[in-house]
């Protein structure tokens, strides 16, 4: 029978990535973003823990949607007094908000509640291809290499891996490649 491994928050690390909105359809480019923040893409996901990376969306101003949305697609907002319900065109929120375009869309696609709240901090949204962010995605790029050299030489065991024990499908896979090499010789 296999063990389940749960990983804790502490045994999580986040890396920082920047997506290009420029001539990227809007649903494209917030799923992706989504996708990132939430922690799907790495084998540690765990749905109860905030496990996703940051997130920091360039050139916000040049996502595009398709066929007449552009004319058509709403955003409403409310004041929170009578009649005080206001709303905008996607062209005319893009113009003045690119920011919100994506973050709503975002959003949309974040759990609800206090890890949705957690989770959305990470996410960073700017209008043109300029960030103050350099510093931590580069560090990150960094501590990625060395994470990856470290591994490829055998250095590298993060805790949850150690606790794991052997599975012996595992084992017998490495008694079956000794097995293959001995008659090669």
């Amino acid at each position: 029978m296999n063990t389940t491994v749960r990983m804790k928050a502490s045994d999580l690390s986040k890396d920082w990535h920047v997506i290009d909105a420029a001539g990227r359809p809007l649903g494209r480019v917030a799923t992706e973003a989504a996708t990132l923040l939430r922690g799907k893409h790495k084998p540690t996901f765990e749905p109860h823990l905030d496990g996703g990376d940051f997130v920091i969306v360039i050139n916000a101003g040049k996502v595009r949607v398709g066929g007449a949305k552009p004319q058509t697609k709403m955003y409403y907002r409310h004041s929170g007094y009578p009649g005080g319900l206001k709303s905008r065109t996607f062209e005319e929120q893009l113009a003045r908000f690119p920011e919100k375009v994506l973050e709503q869309a975002i959003y949309g696609m974040l759990p609800k509640g206090s890890l949705g709240e957690q989770i959305r901090k990470h996410l960073k949204v700017y209008r043109g291809s300029e960030h103050p962010h350099d510093a931590q995605v580069t560090g990150a790029d960094r501590a990625r290499a060395r994470r990856e050299e470290a591994v490829a030489n055998g250095e590298y065991l993060p805790r949850v891996i150690a606790r794991m024990r052997a599975l012996p499908a595992q084992s017998a896979a490495a008694e079956d490649e000794d097995e293959v090499q001995e008659t090669e010789d």
